[in-house]
């Protein structure tokens, strides 16, 4: 029996009929929407705007949530695969489904109130709302408890002052949720567009997440009903629930961007021609190309059991860092090495290699660096904590 060059170890057999189908919807959206625009949308630096119907006609827009809300009740392992088949077309591509589901429309779902959850989820699923995420503040990075963005309560409303930064979707959103300290500890805020002094920023000059929007937020004096925030929750707990979800999704993210290197490298190689024979030919790149496929395949078996985990209510934050910075890891080293494998051809965009590189460059450090993960891993080993 021949092995998938992608799977030796035929992870899609542990996949139900129903994930199976999930896997194959999205991957046939990859290949005919995705692939042939998102190599030149990074060029241009420009987010392709124009397949958010699409994606939201497909249920991609919190897939897990309830249908009640607009979602499509799917398992988490569903979607991770939806995370992996559109991160093998681009990084911003599903950074994009990641903020809108795990980092915006989530919190509302477990934060928020009922009248909250139908105000904004139905419209968040059909696409017609976009969200944005407010944790990260240019100074604070990874500790977001030294936040500097504030809100004080003024009669029924809250008032609300600060910055945040490296903000997916900023300039898109129709609604952030904001994180801020508050005389009873940190709490979240839907801060609507068009609120007077609430302002954001894109980026530019951008060498990495180049097809997709970052930007800056500022707050000044922004007036929020108390009808805005979320409730259910007070604390770090709150955003960091959050990212708990979104880092799952990235654990089978950057598993898609490796198997769109290693495909592209795998023909390339055994189509180019040196010194009289393919590239393939030679011991250097099937060492090179084998080991790829060995750290594929282990990361998939990795997020295949976190995902079932997830499902049974018993994963862990800490299996989440470690499968983050290994999958993130695997990925940009394939990246970089595929990239290699091209050669000359591979700098420039009309090869994957170097896009996916450059956005894992970004993948790596957002939602928690390397180094935090490995901290994490590190605190659970020894029970002491060395941030």
């Amino acid at each position: 029996m021949a092995l998938h060059p992608y799977d030796l170890y035929d992870t899609r057999s542990l996949l139900s009929e129903e994930e199976r189908a999930v896997q194959d919807t999205v991957a046939r959206f990859t290949d005919e929407r995705v692939l042939p625009i998102i190599g030149n949308a990074f060029d241009e630096a420009r987010f392709p705007k124009e397949l958010v119907p699409e994606i939201a006609a497909l249920g991609l827009l919190g897939a897990t949530l309830p249908e009640q809300y607009g979602g499509g009740g799917l398992n988490s392992v569903s979607y991770g695969l939806i995370c992996q088949e559109l991160e093998r077309g681009d990084s911003g591509i599903r950074s994009f489904v990641s903020v809108q589901s795990s980092l915006c429309m989530y919190p509302i779902f477990a934060y928020g109130t009922e009248e909250q959850k139908q105000r904004w989820l139905p419209s968040m699923a059909r696409g017609e709302t976009i969200g944005c995420f407010g944790l990260t503040e240019a100074h604070g990075g990874s500790d977001p408890a030294t936040m500097k963005t504030h809100a004080k309560k003024d009669g029924s409303d809250w008032v609300l002052n600060g910055s945040k930064m490296w903000i997916t979707n900023g300039n898109l959103a129709d609604i952030a949720i904001v994180w801020a300290q508050t005389d009873d500890g940190i709490q979240g805020f839907v801060v609507e567009k068009g609120m007077a002094g609430f302002a954001a920023q894109e980026i530019k000059h951008k060498m990495s997440l180049r097809a997709s929007v970052t930007s800056s937020l500022f707050f000044d004096n922004v007036r929020v009903p108390e009808a805005n925030r979320l409730p259910n929750v007070k604390g770090l707990k709150g955003p960091l629930g959050c990212l708990t979800q979104a880092r799952y999704g990235i654990t089978w993210g950057p598993i898609g961007a490796a198997i769109a290197c290693l495909d592209e490298a795998l023909n390339y190689s055994k189509e180019r021609i040196l010194f009289g024979r393919p590239v393939a030919a030679t011991q250097s790149a099937q060492l090179k190309l084998a080991d790829m496929a060995r750290r594929i395949t282990m990361a998939q078996l990795m997020v295949v059991q976190l995902g079932r985990l997830k499902d049974a209510g018993t994963m862990a934050p800490t299996q989440v860092s470690l499968a983050k910075w290994n999958n993130c890891r695997m990925a940009i080293d394939i990246a970089r090495q595929c990239r290699d494998l091209l050669g000359g051809a591979g700098i420039t965009t009309e090869h994957c290699a170097i896009r996916h590189a450059l956005n894992l460059e970004s993948v790596i450090t957002y939602e928690g660096t390397e180094t935090v993960h490995q901290l994490v891993v590190g605190r659970e080993l020894t029970g002491i904590n060395a941030f």
